[in-house]
């Protein structure tokens, strides 16, 4: 099999530094999921799509993201972190640009799509360095909460940054600032990660590699695609068919094979499989939040694009709050205590945020609701990754971020298809204020689901593995240490 050899240093030359270049990477990819959303009206004015083509300037981005994750992160594992980021990013430079520079809406699309496609190289390499850089403990539990601070933060900041962008410099500046961005994050690479070592030629699971990703790309697709056009569709159903196949292929490849993409022993990680179905519930339900803000902002009170990215301010704020008081709930009740909370609060911050959705409301009204859902957002968002990389050999760190991110694709896809297919219930025929009062109705039934659906995270957090108690020969005083994952003996829970 390809396998990089490790490097001398794994931790980079300077590791503060290098933990603000995964932060910056990680900023990156959140951004682009929401900073798109306000420029959507420009754009189809701008290039030309109609109301039916529009949702493909998002879908392209989400298909080939979620779809590539998991291929994403195996490869990185095989030929080095480093190589992966650097690739990563020069993809997002190129296709930013060529965003910046499309007349037509094919050129759009393609470049939405090779974002997509940079996206799923980076996110598990930047996710698989901070892991292996940091020890597991407070090191690593420090770093994920600076490297979750800048993406949970990234999704409600991409909403304001693209108002301002839109609003003052058109809307290709919402392609154009990653261009720079990405070039630092090159430079960066070489100057800040310890390079990867030499890569020893072996095989590749090439079935898998073909039935894996392409069973979740049209997973991915059949929802995102079905949810606008109609379910009964025949592309849609199709497509639907064609995943389901394509993954029992590739789960029975995963259980025979010699070399395979996703080893299935992985998952005996209690701590690793339960992380991988809390991010799926979280997908499904808190990642919609930002999309339903937004068209409430806009569609209901009519805010304009800049009014919008500022209404973001504060979501973004109380994001970054959480993620911050996540490291010290973790430290304090330990990475499952503090799944558990974060959840619960992002249930009642959507029973807070429903009723002031409403066509005579403000942004004042829906003010406390995302305080209090931002709070949660921040600590379940660096709890869940914490869990996910813990007990990982390392050599698979790369491709236990790429599992675990594609859950999180496919249950916001899901997710999102589900939750606007509630909202919009009931909204045919409608205009003027009663279509706004219709919609705020629908949002409001909608925000109150997915809190309701958030909890059922709750036992599956409960029986993730507790930390268990050591006696230190410093002061005899019961400690907690790290979960035991499959690299480590097997575990008697």
């Amino acid at each position: 099999m390809l396998s990089p050899q490790p490097s001398p240093h794994p931790g980079g030359r300077r590791p503060g530094w290098s933990l603000a270049l995964l932060a910056l990477g990680h900023l990156i990819i959140s951004l682009d999921f929401t900073i798109i959303y306000v420029a959507l009206p420009d754009i189809a004015a701008d290039v030309g799509f109609t109301a039916h083509t529009l949702q493909w300037v998002v879908t392209a981005y989400a298909v080939l993201y979620g779809g590539f994750l998991l291929l994403g992160g195996r490869l990185c594992d095989l030929f080095g972190r480093r190589r992966m980021f650097v690739l990563g990013m020069a993809l997002y430079g190129v296709a930013s640009l060529l965003g910046g520079l499309a007349t037509t809406p094919g050129v759009l699309l393609a470049a939405r799509g090779l974002q997509g496609l940079a996206g799923a190289v980076l996110f598990p390499a930047v996710l698989a360095l901070v892991n292996t850089t940091f020890a597991e403990g407070p090191q690593r539990n420090r770093a994920l909460t600076i490297w979750a601070m800048a993406g949970a933060g990234g999704l409600t900041a991409g909403s304001l940054a693209g108002g301002v962008l839109t609003q003052t410099l058109g809307w290709q500046a919402v392609f154009y600032v990653n261009v720079p961005l990405a070039l630092a994050g090159v430079v960066g690479a070489f100057a800040l990660l310890s390079a990867d070592g030499r890569v020893t030629r072996g095989s590749i699971d090439v079935p898998g590699t073909l039935t894996g990703t392409g069973g979740v790309t049209l997973l991915i697709y059949a929802v995102a695609h079905g949810s606008e056009t109609g379910w009964t569709q025949t592309e849609v159903l199709a497509a639907a068919a064609l995943a389901v196949l394509l993954l029992a292929v590739f789960v029975r490849i995963q259980a025979r094979g010699r070399n395979p993409l996703m080893p299935l022993q992985l998952f005996h990680n209690r701590s690793l499989s339960g992380a991988v179905v809390v991010i799926l519930v979280f997908g499904l339900t808190m990642n919609a939040v930002p999309y339903f803000l937004t068209l409430y902002y806009q569609d209901v009170l009519g805010f304009s694009a800049l009014e919008t990215g500022l209404a973001f301010l504060a979501s973004t704020l109380s994001i970054t709050a959480g993620s911050f008081l996540s490291e010290r709930l973790i430290q304090r009740l330990g990475t499952r205590g503090t799944l558990l909370t974060g959840i619960v609060v992002n249930a009642a911050g959507a029973g807070l945020l429903a009723p002031g959705l409403r066509v005579d409301g403000s942004a004042l009204t829906t003010l406390a609701g995302v305080i209090v859902v931002g709070l949660g957002m921040g600590a379940t968002y660096t709890a869940m990754w914490n869990a996910a990389g813990t007990g990982v050999a390392e050599h698979e760190q790369g491709l236990a971020s790429g599992v675990a991110s594609t859950a999180l694709q496919v249950g916001t896809a899901a997710g999102l298809a589900l939750l606007v297919a509630v909202a919009n219930h009931d909204l045919t025929g409608l205009s003027g204020t009663a279509l706004r009062a219709a919609s705020a109705e629908g949002m409001r039934t909608a925000v109150l689901t997915l809190g309701a659906v958030m909890l059922l995270a709750v036992p599956v957090a409960l029986k993730l593995p507790r930390p268990r108690p050591r006696i230190t020969a410093r002061d005899n005083r019961p400690q907690p240490v790290p979960a035991r994952g499959p690299a480590q003996l097997h575990s008697t829970d």
